[in-house]
C-alpha cells in the first residue's frame, strides 16, 4: 500500500486531484499543434510545482489533469499558475489566438476540482469512530482518555 504514497520531509501523502478548466467562449481551439503545445505547457508547469500528472486529456475546448499534489501545493495559485502561464505562452506563440481573444484571458473563469482516494468519507469517519476501541461517545472529535 505504501507505493501509492508520496514522501516529502517528515511527510507521508496521497492528495490526488481531478482539475479541468475550459476555453473561454468553449472555442474548439486546442487541437493539433495547439493541443500539444498545452500538454507540454501542462507537464512543464507541473513539473516545476513538484505535482505529478498521473493522466490527462486535452480535448478541442477543455482540459483535464488528474494529478498528485504535495501538502503544501495551494490548489487555487496551481490552477492559477497553469491557466496565466499557458494562456501567455500560447497567445504569443499562436497569432491565430491572439486575434481570437484579442490579448484578453484564453482560459475561461473558474475550474472544477476534486479529490479522489482509494478510501470514502465514510470509511474514514468509521476508523476514527471506533479507533479508540470502548470508548463510546456522541461527539465526532474524540481525544483518548488515559
Amino acid at each position: 500500500m505504501t507505493e501509492e504514497y508520496r514522501r516529502a520531509s517528515h511527510t507521508l501523502f496521497s492528495i490526488n486531484l481531478h482539475i479541468c478548466w475550459v476555453t473561454k467562449y468553449r472555442y474548439k481551439v486546442l487541437k493539433g499543434d495547439i493541443g500539444h503545445r498545452t500538454k507540454e505547457l501542462v507537464r512543464r508547469i507541473c513539473n516545476e510545482e513538484r505535482v505529478e500528472i498521473l493522466s490527462g486529456a486535452i480535448a478541442s475546448d477543455h482540459v483535464h489533469i488528474l494529478v498528485s499534489i504535495n501538502p503544501s501545493t495551494n490548489i487555487s495559485t496551481l490552477v492559477k499558475y497553469l491557466k496565466d502561464k499557458t494562456s501567455r505562452k500560447l497567445q504569443m506563440e499562436y497569432p491565430e489566438l491572439k486575434k481570437r481573444y484579442w490579448g484578453q484571458h484564453f482560459w475561461a473563469r473558474g475550474y472544477f476540482v476534486c479529490s479522489t482516494g482509494n478510501v470514502t468519507t465514510k470509511m474514514i469517519q468509521e476508523y476514527i469512530k471506533h479507533h479508540f476501541e470502548g470508548e463510546v461517545g456522541k461527539d465526532a472529535f474524540n481525544v483518548q482518555e488515559p
